[in-house]
């Protein structure tokens, strides 16, 4: 099998122009950082090409990258669903892309870029998540926001919060912070594109909301990180992905615009050829 293996992004889907146009700016910025790799998209819903289109379209290895913030529904069956219905493909599914500390650098940046300045001890922070019926999707969204108040300077209280699904709607956590006697309390949206969810989370009542994630380059980076690792990590695999002769290079070490991230190295090993 000549070359490395697709990086097909699998993105959630939205009725928003302006969510679709994030998601292939995202893709750009993944493709300059690797030229070497092809890499396609498509989506789980409303937007075309769907997953099942895209996987007909392709031959020989996939690396699925979901663009998701937390395990789900859709990580743990539809893709893999899909996956199955496609056995000619040699395939496998990487991590969704959150919870990670590439997405604190995100969306610290996100904050800053909207106004946010701590206030120690009177600010505190809201992070609004999509949500959903998973539990382990909201044990990773706990998870982003440890990551985040570590980021954060003066490390202030950072609280998850849901858009849809169970535990506290974002407008019903900054009603709690500011009882609890915390007067700057802002929203950090959870969230990868504009869309219906963003405008739910900027309705919130924050003192102010930063915007989604969007086209980061930490995300860009985050998308080529999970690819190495799905590669290297047999217990990712959906399916074998016999070669011996791709491993791939490390990711380019272009600055973040926030303070320069350490990123564990990926594991130099040959991926096996052995089925998992």
């Amino acid at each position: 099998m000549p070359g490395r293996p697709t990086l097909l992004a699998v993105a959630h889907g939205t009725r928003a122009a302006a969510g679709v146009a994030t998601t292939e700016a995202l893709l750009a910025r993944v493709r300059a950082l690797r030229p070497d790799l092809r890499v396609e998209h498509c989506y789980l819903d409303l937007v075309s090409p769907s997953l099942p289109e895209a996987l007909t379209r392709l031959r020989g290895a996939v690396v699925l990258v979901p663009l998701l913030l937390g395990t789900g529904y859709h990580h743990r069956v539809d893709i893999p669903a899909a996956v199955a219905a496609a056995p000619r493909l040699q395939a496998r599914i990487a991590r969704p892309l959150g919870p990670h500390p590439l997405l604190a650098a995100a969306l610290t940046d996100r904050l800053h870029a909207a106004g946010w300045r701590p206030r120690a001890p009177r600010s505190a922070l809201v992070l609004a998540a999509a949500g959903s019926t998973d539990p382990a999707a909201g044990v990773d969204t706990a998870a982003m926001a440890a990551l985040l108040r570590e980021r954060l300077p003066g490390r202030p209280p950072v609280v998850p919060a849901n858009l849809c699904g169970a535990g506290p709607s974002p407008a019903e956590a900054v009603t709690a912070l500011r009882a609890a006697g915390h007067r700057q309390v802002a929203v950090a949206e959870y969230l990868l594109s504009p869309g219906f969810f963003a405008r739910r989370a900027a309705a919130s009542g924050a003192c102010l909301t930063a915007a989604p994630l969007g086209a980061h380059d930490a995300l860009a980076r985050l998308v080529v990180l999970r690819y190495q690792e799905a590669l290297a990590s047999p217990g990712l695999a959906s399916a074998p992905l016999a070669s011996p002769g791709l491993a791939t290079p490390p990711l380019p070490s272009a600055p973040l615009p926030s303070a320069p991230l350490a990123t564990p190295p990926l594991p130099s090993a040959p991926f096996p050829s052995a089925p998992v």
